[in-house]
């Protein structure tokens, strides 16, 4: 796992009630823990999603891309990491998942997310300036 431009990184381990019927994680149970690290992302950089929701922004997908490269197991660790940039008025989240003990790469995704700001399309100047120094 090498990447200089990761900003956030965070462990997970994976349940076993995330598995299907192949023993590998279900690929729709990816978009859970690209979503957590996101969360925690946020959480992390000083503007929770709970802060957001007060502060009237409301963070919307508007796409996902994933390439499932390797499969996580039963008692398998992953490294969910991720980077952010802006463009125009959506934020574009890269986030790769490892798995911790081999290094192998199991997803790579690009995230993109916009704002609503009383149901409307913003740029939310708010998530700018609390995520500025690391875009």
């Amino acid at each position: 796992m090498e990447n200089n431009d990761y900003i956030y990184s965070l462990e997970i381990a994976v349940r076993d009630y995330e598995l299907d019927s192949e023993g590998i994680v279900n690929n729709a149970i990816y978009l859970h823990y690209l979503e957590l690290t996101r969360h925690e992302f946020c959480k992390w950089a000083g503007y929770s999603f709970k802060a957001m929701s007060a502060d009237g922004i409301v963070p919307v997908l508007s796409r996902v891309e994933i390439d499932y490269k390797t499969p996580l197991r039963s008692g398998d660790v992953m490294l969910s990491c991720l980077w952010v940039e802006a463009r125009g008025v959506r934020f574009v989240f890269h986030q790769d998942i490892y798995n911790k003990l081999t290094g192998d790469v199991a997803v790579k995704a690009i995230v993109t997310v916009v704002s609503l700001e009383d149901g409307k399309l913003s740029r939310s100047e708010k998530l700018f300036k609390a995520f500025d120094k690391w875009l």
